[in-house]
């Protein structure tokens, strides 16, 4: 049958042919013989429906093959840049296309709530306003180049530890108000499918949590994708299906996943009972249903209390001390819709106009991709050349204009934390320029995000084909090695891999075989640390420029805010010994900056993919203005509302967010907690003015900005809304500790020396808003102040606004 005029109708005439078999195989994943994408669900020949692949792709498409490593999520969300971003989603998606791929695992849409988890890197912003406006370009981007977009993880995933049992205690206005917004505006720009996570929510587990799926996501919102389920995410076919869940992923038993990964299926057999290869696979799966840290032992308590400690024996399991141990879910729990679901509808467990729904929506969000047309599919991959023609679906991979855009957002989003007059560098300056992995660009973190790409530049060889002046390198330590979850599951079953934390205590510090950042960058012999070294190169040169990395992935949090494996101590001796020392800090979030006062400038410059070296370069020497400003607060760690450990990792298999909207800078705000740099800051290479600040509607705020410097630069804007201190302000009910003024609006702009523009920014209506428990979102009538400045803290003039 050929796939026509598949609107509405035209769909639901292709459901109402289906079989029940063919409409089972159309809502779990099933192994890709090819083995080029990160899911696959075969399609039904029979009636013109093609074959569905889905693939990560938050920094860049993950495929076996080579993709444009884009920077990391916090940088693109540092350019306060929502045009950018629309532009990176839409090379994301079409750099799936050329990949043969339908359907990309993003944008990553979490709040960042605790400061420490592994998977910031892939996430935008501690505010819901400023992540909101970015889910929603990348969206919108995504979905404009023909594929499926997939904002994740629905909802309230805000730590990595016990992601796959422990339970978010929130309240649903601290829900609607933080949560779920930047949900609800990545589904109003088009999101074609929602990723729901592994956590449980209020006790009950994302994936069949029906008032999250099916009352908020499908009935208010009215959101007609699909859901789909993180990879072994669900607890119960029955409850998860009739919960609002349309696919389950991978769909696979745990062997079939195993030989999908290039495993042998006796080497699978041997990690999935060391003692028992060749022997019955069910046998295998129950011995590692006993070591796997598996949430659905104690569902029905709805608790995710700790089992019996078990050696590591499965792929996904992990020894109890391991930084991921917890962090990967149970792949033998939950069942799966390939085997059970059929049997539950025909037993009446799942009303079959449940089952016809699921599949009406996969199909409708293909369908409105282009997927199902006559001409889908075949060889999408196409050159730089393609790029121009006009057609924004066609496949374009690696092309000048993507490798411009991933070194333009490298820069845009690179924050100039402090500047006493280092930066930008002089052409003609000696710079030594120390760091364990100056050798190395550093491309992203851990797991399902991990891009390999075409090129890359490291920072030696961006500083060094930049300057001028004599260029003297310095490793000072041995490299920090980074780290994947994806090393846990090829390690599985040894004791000793994969212990230890993330804050690079792990091993033998001083580089010794057991540490595993000892191998060079290039692979040569062990390195040694030398700090004396890197100082006394530091002290010959005119300028030192330490590069220092974190550590993070996906299925681990950080231990620790500090750097790991020595680099405080390597920036406080090259600091003591150079006459000017600059700081970069590679980081997937926010770090604590002990050294700042002893250094020049500190840059933090997040992740920045494979344009690490050229965009480091950049920046340093001033070719671009650092334009971007932090999406999340940098403060010790002890400083954050989430240091209460009820709070985070939490206790008995509870998070409770009793901080409420106290979140990242709201919380700094109201209780005066310093912050050592908040939220929005940033500084330009050029010096701004701003003069008055004017409501100019209920939702409008302008000023006048002027570059008074005698060099371009870029400026953010930004516009906070809170309620007056005089009689008129708004009564508002003390329910709940609100803080004194919220993100309201932005604007990013370029000027050149001298120039001076009205900048319009136009106010979010929730950051007027509460959500009542009753009454649902309210605007309290009275009078609020819109604060305009640079940061949360940098205010620079106010307006007010009668509602």
């Amino acid at each position: 049958m050929s796939s026509v005029d598949m609107d509405r109708d035209g769909i639901a005439a292709v459901v109402a042919e289906l079989t029940l078999a063919e409409k089972v195989g159309l809502v779990h994943g099933a192994e890709d013989v090819e083995g080029t994408a990160t899911g696959f669900v075969p399609g039904v020949e029979r009636v013109g429906i093609p074959p569905i692949r889905l693939t990560d792709g938050p920094l860049g498409v993950r495929t076996d093959e080579p993709a444009t490593a884009f920077p990391s999520s916090p940088a693109l969300a540092a350019t306060f840049d929502p045009d950018l971003a629309e532009r990176f989603g839409r090379a994301l998606g079409r750099e799936a296309t050329a990949r043969g791929q339908d359907i990309l695992l993003g944008p990553g849409t979490n709040l960042i709530r605790v400061p420490h988890c592994g998977r910031n890197f892939e996430y935008f912003s501690e505010d819901p306003v400023h992540a909101g406006a970015f889910a929603a370009a990348v969206t919108e981007g995504v979905q404009s180049a023909g594929v499926v977009a997939t904002p994740k993880h629905y909802v309230a995933n805000s730590q990595e530890t016990r992601r796959a049992e422990v339970s978010a205690e929130v309240d649903e206005p601290v829900l609607r108000e933080l949560y779920l917004p930047a949900f609800r505006d990545a589904v109003e720009a088009g999101a074609g499918s929602v990723m729901s996570s592994y956590n449980r929510v209020n006790g009950t587990y994302a994936s069949e949590h029906e008032w999250l799926l099916t009352d908020v996501l499908k009935g208010e919102w009215g959101f007609d994708g699909y859901v789909v389920s993180d990879w072994f995410g669900t607890e119960s076919v029955v409850d998860s299906a009739n919960a609002g869940l349309d696919l389950q992923m991978p769909g696979t038993s745990v062997e079939e996943l195993i030989e999908s990964m290039g495993v042998a299926p006796d080497a699978a057999a041997e990690q999935m009972d060391g003692d028992t290869a060749g022997a019955d696979s069910a046998a295998a799966v129950d011995d590692t249903a006993a070591a796997v840290d598996s949430a659905a032992a104690d569902d029905a308590e709805g608790a995710g209390g700790e089992g019996e400690e078990a050696a590591p024996e499965g792929p996904f399991d992990a020894a109890e001390d391991s930084p991921f141990a917890g962090g990967m879910p149970d792949p033998t729990s939950g069942g799966r819709y390939a085997t059970e679901l059929g049997p539950a509808v025909e037993r009446g467990d799942v009303p079959e106009s449940r089952l016809d729904d699921m599949v009406t929506r996969i199909l409708r969000s293909l369908d409105a991709v282009g997927h199902l047309d006559d001409e889908a599919g075949g060889d999408n991959e196409a050159n730089g050349d393609d790029e121009a023609s006009g057609d924004e679906t066609a496949g374009a991979l690696d092309t000048p204009e993507h490798r411009d855009l991933a070194a333009t957002i490298a820069t845009r989003g690179t924050v100039l934390l402090k500047n006493d007059g280092a930066l930008p560098l002089a052409d003609d300056a000696d710079v030594a320029v120390v760091g364990p992995n100056v050798d190395e660009a550093l491309l992203g973190g851990g797991g399902s995000s991990e891009v390999t790409p075409f090129v890359r530049t490291t920072p030696r060889e961006g500083i060094e084909a930049r300057a001028d002046g004599a260029v003297t390198v310095a490793h000072g330590l041995p490299r920090v090695e980074g780290i994947s979850m994806f090393e846990a599951m090829d390690d599985a079953g040894d004791p000793e891999v994969g212990t230890g934390g993330l804050d690079g205590d792990a091993g033998d510090p001083e580089g010794g075989p057991g540490d595993p950042g000892s191998v060079d960058a290039d692979g040569d012999a062990e390195r040694s640390v030398d700090i004396e070294g890197a100082a006394s190169a530091a002290a010959d040169a005119d300028v030192a420029v330490v590069f220092v990395r974190d550590r993070a992935t996906e299925a681990a949090d950080r231990d620790s805010l500090r750097l790991p494996g020595r680099q405080d101590d390597l920036i406080a001796a090259v600091a003591d010994a150079a006459d000017r020392t600059v700081v970069v800090a590679n980081a997937s979030g926010p770090i604590e900056t002990p050294w700042r006062d002893a250094v020049d400038a500190v840059l933090a410059a997040w992740y920045p993919g494979q344009a690490h070296g050229e965009a480091a370069a950049a920046v340093l020497y001033g070719d671009a203005d650092p334009g971007g400003r932090l999406p999340a607060t940098f403060a010790p760690e002890g400083a954050y509302p989430t240091a209460d450990e009820r709070r985070f990792p939490g206790v008995d298999g509870e998070a409770v967010y009793d901080e409420g909207l106290l979140v990242g800078y709201r919380h700094f705000d109201a209780t005066d907690a310093e912050p050592t740099y908040p939220f929005g800051h940033g500084h330009s290479y050029a010096e701004f003015r701003y003069e008055g600040v004017e409501a100019v509607g209920p939702s409008t705020v302008e000023t006048t900005l002027s570059n008074v410097a005698d060099r371009p630069g870029r400026e953010v804007v930004q516009a906070y809304v809170g309620v007056s201190d005089t009689p008129a302000a708004p009564d508002v009910p003390d329910e709940r500790a609100r803080p004194p003024r919220e993100l309201g609006g932005f604007a990013a702009v370029e000027l050149a020396p001298g120039e001076s523009a009205t900048v319009e920014i136009d106010l979010d209506e929730r950051a007027f808003g509460r959500y009542d428990a009753s009454a649902g979102w309210t605007v309290d009538a009275g009078e609020y102040v819109v604060e305009v400045g640079r940061s949360s803290r940098d205010r620079r003039g106010s307006a007010t606004i009668e509602r």
